[in-house]
């Protein structure tokens, strides 16, 4: 059997053309492999490759599943089959507008082919275990409706919130009275408090009632069906594992909770999709507040503040990326999307792109499931993909931050475009599109390069006569690649670019008038941002360290620090500068430096002649002194507050004798 990698290219009936060789040495294969019907009277021919090929990647998207069928086949029969990938290269770059430019469309596909060829990145996962323990809230009529639904599979305890009648009791299920006044946690690990819980009385003759009521009670359960009727327990619910809440707009809607309910006992694998730093977080120092940004956006609540950092409960995590998209020291890191990912993936395809081309393309960033799926309606049923649009799909585009569009650009291309499955997500990336907005006014580039748009807009042309600036190196972290890419976009850096309030880049600016030098904020500072002067007072400041969190702010017990929102892409942002700073006062015994002059000399003036320790008597000196000199005059001065009399003789044996 030769080892080779086999790539197979399918017309899908004429529909579509290709360059077989360009997308050969995209997918570093061996061979390619040209067919009109792959799926159909030519599927033999995939059949063959699967068995003597080491590796073979199958351009078709929409029958991959068959492919993989036949795969298993394959395996069945042959004890060495190759493996299988596939690639949809048809919806997102080979239907398009009968007006398309061929040679853009193929540089496309090449280019689609030639990141997929990148390793995927590796997320690890935990294990959560469910017992099956449900608890269902809601009305006594739909409350007990779902119990028998479910009471097969899960251990159903029921919470009934009204008065209606409990018709006959089941021994299958429990059953209690109150309102749900809080609920936290996700599959396996749900927390639900209650208010005048009434546990049910079963016993006796007659109409059913209930036990006297508790004014709290706690319970935990592994699956949490929400039927109220209301608000659901939780923010972004049909994130949260484990969580069933019904639509009250809908109809069937128990039957289709229950359909997948009764599935949720066992162990289960959950992404974990963050990594944590906690070194790098800027939450707090000391107990002054700083960066919250991750805690703003994160639409599940899985973050919460713990002390100095944050924390992050992978359970509650849908792994959106909306944290590490706005994090300005990369303290939360994507596993699954991280951003060196993301950011290889978008190089490797503008590079093909133009080396096919000479031209710079456009991205779209969209998701995986509504994104994919849209883009495939508008390719089969209307004019698709521009031809000049590349589309790289992610879980979320929450994930997609001003870090990631600035790294595009730096890629060489002309315009990003977020497409929004909703309202919700065009709300989410809003603030982070509105600052990468702000950075290009300073580069003499219109913003409008920057948009999120509705998914027919991915078909229109697009401003792409020409690059916003040559493609830049995109070595380092999110702040590098950021001021790399702006400073190439510049066609003169003159003024910081002034940037909205919130953002991770900036200044401060210090108050010489009410500082004091106490170095309170440079001993909080948790970026190093803020610094000392070694040999006198000073506070200096290198601003491309600065996030912006707040800090120095906050501790300040002068109130004398204002924050300044801006990029500075000039060499000077990379080296400390001097905010503000004095001359040290002298001791005035042995002429040691010590302390700040101003800050000396208003305490003099405060308390000489004010104080009744410092009236009529030389005491306001001390202040002027060193702390050995301040101490050498309390015990050896003549009017010394701390002087002792004078030291008596010794005594000697005589002295006794001739007394």
């Amino acid at each position: 059997m030769t080892a080779h990698k086999t790539l197979l290219l399918c017309s899908c009936d004429k529909s579509q053309t290709f360059d077989s060789e360009a997308l050969r040495k995209a997918a570093g294969a061996e061979q390619a492999i040209a067919v009109d019907q792959l799926c159909g009277k030519e599927l033999s021919v995939a059949a063959e490759h699967l068995g003597a090929s080491n590796d073979v990647l199958i351009a078709c998207g929409q029958q991959a599943a068959l492919f993989e069928r036949l795969a298993e086949d394959v395996h069945a029969e042959i004890q060495h089959a190759a493996p299988l990938h596939s690639i949809d290269i048809r919806d997102r770059a080979g239907w398009s507008a009968p007006d398309a430019k061929p040679e853009r469309l193929h540089a496309k596909q090449a280019a689609l082919i030639a990141a997929a060829q990148l390793p995927p990145p590796m997320a690890p996962a935990k294990t959560i275990e469910s017992n099956g323990v449900c608890c269902i809230v809601g009305p006594t009529e739909k409350a007990i409706r779902m119990a028998g639904l479910v009471q097969d599979e899960l251990g159903v305890t029921c919470i009934v919130n009204d008065a209606g009648p409990i018709q006959l009791p089941s021994a299958a299920y429990d059953v209690a009275k109150g309102q749900l006044t809080g609920a936290y946690g996700a599959l396996g690990n749900f927390k639900l408090e209650f208010a005048h819980l009434q546990p049910l009385h079963p016993a006796g003759r007659g109409e059913l009632g209930y036990e006297a009521a508790k004014p709290t009670a706690r319970s935990e359960c592994d699956v949490f069906i929400d039927l109220r009727g209301g608000a659901p327990a939780f923010p972004s619910h049909e994130k949260r594992n484990g969580y069933f809440w019904a639509d009250p707009e809908k109809s069937g809607e128990l039957e289709r909770i229950a359909l997948t309910a009764r599935e949720m006992v066992g162990e289960f694998e959950k992404t974990v999709y963050f990594r944590l730093e906690e070194s790098l977080c800027a939450h707090s120092r000391a107990n002054k507040p700083g960066c919250t940004r991750c805690l703003d956006v994160c639409p599940t609540e899985a973050i919460f503040s713990f002390g100095d950092h944050i924390q992050i409960d992978s359970d509650i995590c849908a792994g959106c990326g909306s944290c590490a998209a706005v994090c300005p020291t990369s303290a939360v890191t994507m596993n699954e999307t991280p951003f060196e990912a993301i950011t290889k993936a978008v190089e490797v395809m503008a590079k093909v792109y133009r080396e096919h081309t000479h031209e710079s393309p456009r991205l779209v960033f969209h998701t995986l499931e509504a994104g994919t799926e849209a883009i495939a309606n508008l390719a089969r049923y209307d004019n698709g993909l521009a031809d000049d649009l590349i589309p790289m799909g992610l879980e979320h585009v929450d994930r997609i931050g001003h870090a990631e569009i600035m790294a595009a650009f730096g890629a060489g291309y002309a315009e990003v475009l977020i497409l929004a499955d909703n309202e919700l997500d065009r709300r989410a990336v809003t603030a982070e599109v509105e600052l990468a907005q702000a950075m290009l006014k300073g580069t003499h580039n219109s913003p409008s390069r920057i948009r999120v748009i509705s998914a027919i807009e991915l078909c229109g042309a697009g401003d792409n006569a020409g690059r916003v600036s040559d493609p830049v190196l995109l070595v380092g972290g999110r702040r590098d690649i950021t001021r790399v890419t702006v400073a190439a976009m510049s066609e003169k850096i003159e003024e910081p670019i002034p940037l909205p309030k919130g953002a991770p880049y900036g200044a401060i600016e210090i108050d010489s008038d009410k500082c004091t030098l106490c170095l309170a904020c440079v001993s909080l500072c948790p970026t190093g941002a803020l610094g000392d002067h070694p040999d006198r007072p000073e506070v200096q400041f290198t601003e491309n360290a600065c996030v912006q969190c707040g800090i120095c702010e906050s501790t300040c017990p002068e109130t004398a620090i204002t924050l300044k929102p801006q990029l500075d892409v000039s060499k000077a942002a990379l080296s400390a500068r001097a905010l503000h700073g004095e001359e040290p006062f002298e001791c005035i015994k042995c002429g040691t430096p010590f302390g700040v002059a101003s800050t000396i000399n208003r305490i003099v003036e405060k308390l000489e002649n004010q104080h009744w320790m410092y009236k009529n008597s030389d005491n306001v000196q001390l202040i002027k002194m060193c702390d050995d000199c301040r101490v050498k005059a309390q015990f050896h001065g003549s009017t010394a507050p701390m002087a002792g009399g004078e030291r008596p003789r010794v005594r000697t044996s005589d002295d006794y004798l001739d007394s």
